[in-house]
């Protein structure tokens, strides 16, 4: 005797086999969906960093040196450094308490911090007096704050942020950094960089004079 399948029967499994392959398509497209915005989202994060790191960066636009004059019209080593610094164009705020100072003269390779005891933000006829800060209180790992150009008030003491349009000095002792010398001798090449968190370091380079003329000398 011959049995025939129901056609019923042959319906309802098919009808299973396909919600089944709905379902598996369903899931697939929930996965593919959520994958496809973590990597939007983490391509968008990865464009952002990337184009702060390559905008942003902080600008040496010079450096100024002082020597003591002495009663014999004669000048010591340069001891105390005033290096002017901005932010590049189209930089972010940069946090000048995560900047480091490196600096060398050939034989000594100094790393200096932000402290944040000597800053000052008021009008400054002379950035070399001892009445702007306190030159002594800053040693070889440490570096000071002198605010020129701060429109927005972004350079506080506490927080430091560099801003577009800012102009501040970091104040080094160079007398402390490069004791054995008891500062920076004519004819001394020194290098090193402005460091910020992220972005492009500000350059410093240049060679002191050979005999120095007077207290106050241009040397980048």
């Amino acid at each position: 005797m011959m049995f025939r399948k129901r056609k019923g029967a042959v319906g309802i499994g098919t009808l299973i086999v396909f919600i089944a392959m709905v379902l598996v398509a369903a899931v697939a497209a929930a996965v593919l969906i959520n994958t496809s915005g973590y990597l939007q989202q983490k391509s968008q994060a990865t464009g952002r960093q990337t184009t702060q790191e390559v905008a942003s960066g902080i600008k040496v636009t010079s450096v100024v040196g002082w020597a003591q004059k002495n009663a014999d019209n004669t000048f010591d080593n340069i001891t105390k450094l005033a290096i002017y610094v901005t932010p590049n164009a189209g930089s972010a705020g940069i946090d000048l308490r995560k900047t480091r100072i490196t600096l060398s003269d050939g034989r000594i390779e100094a790393t200096l911090e932000y402290n944040e005891s000597v800053y000052t933000n008021t009008p400054v006829e002379d950035v070399f007096s001892d009445t702007t800060i306190n030159w002594a209180n800053l040693k070889a790992t440490g570096f000071g704050i002198i605010v020129i150009q701060d429109s927005d008030g972004s350079v506080k003491q506490n927080f430091p942020t560099l801003n577009k349009g800012d102009i501040v000095v970091l104040a080094v002792n160079a007398g402390a950094v490069f004791s054995d010398t008891n500062g920076i001798a004519p004819g001394t090449k020194v290098t090193g960089e402005v460091v910020p968190e992220f972005g492009a370091p500000g350059v410093i380079e240049f060679t002191t004079p050979s005999t120095y003329t007077q207290s106050v000398m241009e040397l980048q």
